[in-house]
């Protein structure tokens, strides 16, 4: 069985970035406008759960290519599964 790959490994940490610099733009955005600084935060956390579980949705519709399926094909038959 191969290791995962540091692009593997890394693509949750990329997701929480791409939506915390999302949260982040739209909170400064609405405490700009409003200098509230409550408002902001609400507005942070509510686009950051909103991006996250977007982009996390996108990941899973997406198709696995003929290399991914291999992997998994290989990884249900392997020996460690059955000994449980």
């Amino acid at each position: 069985m191969t290791t995962p790959t540091l692009r593997d490994r890394l693509k949750p940490v990329e997701l929480l970035i791409v939506s915390a610099l999302l949260g982040l733009f739209t909170g400064l955005v609405v405490l700009m406008s409003s200098r509230d600084l409550i408002l902001s935060s609400i507005s942070f956390g509510a686009v950051f759960i909103v991006c996250l579980v977007s982009m996390a949705m996108f990941v899973l519709a997406i198709k696995p290519n003929k290399q991914e399926l291999l992997d998994i094909e290989e990884q249900d038959h392997s020996p460690e599964k059955s000994a449980h």
